[in-house]
């Protein structure tokens, strides 16, 4: 079950019916596969193994299509920061975005939406590189994907954002109201 609140601001059986990818640590049962499922979607975990080659990648999602979106939850590829958490964060967020839009997205056209989760501003060392690079990567395939009808918008939790408000909010962009945001870094102060 998730947080209390994550999804009471949301119309119940908001996802009703919807694919949902999520690579990282996001497909756990807490979080935001749980607020996923409250909402009635079925959530898709995308793991390392099928990233680890693009045709994999590719051949998963297109086993799972339609898919509806993508949440991309970098913060446990960036870790404690760095250059390595940084290198991480961006290319897990490229591999499972590139899957998925070419797997899925791009054939079943219909509107699709990517979503970047960031780490926390004070995450560490090259946090503020990690979250800028996510929000460049959902503004280059906005416009890049904008004629296959999908979306991409990065979140950017501030150091007290509270997990609830995060799986909210990812849930909020990967339903069909949250069609109005691309291009996007919705950066959460609290």
């Amino acid at each position: 079950m998730s947080a209390p609140g994550a999804t009471e601001l949301l119309a119940p059986r908001l996802l009703a019916g919807c694919r949902i990818a999520i690579a990282g640590e996001g497909f756990q049962d807490g979080g935001i596969a749980a607020a996923l499922r409250d909402l009635a979607a079925s959530v898709e975990p995308l793991g390392e193994a099928q990233l680890a080659d693009e045709d994999a990648g590719v051949a998963w999602a297109r086993e799972r299509a339609p898919l509806r979106a993508l949440i991309v939850d970098s913060r446990p590829a960036f870790a404690l920061g760095g250059h390595a958490g940084l290198d991480a964060a961006l290319e897990l967020a490229w591999r499972a975005s590139r899957a998925v839009a070419t797997g899925a997205l791009i054939e079943q056209e219909q509107p699709g939406r990517i979503v970047f989760i960031g780490p926390s501003c004070t995450a560490g060392e090259h946090a503020g590189a990690t979250r800028a690079g996510l929000e460049n990567l959902a503004r280059t395939l906005s416009v890049e994907w904008a004629r296959f009808a999908i979306t991409a918008t990065s979140i950017a939790p501030g150091a007290g954002t509270a997990e609830h408000e995060l799986a909210a909010l990812a849930c909020y962009l990967s339903s069909a109201a949250g069609a109005y945001f691309s291009g996007c870094a919705l950066e959460l102060t609290s």
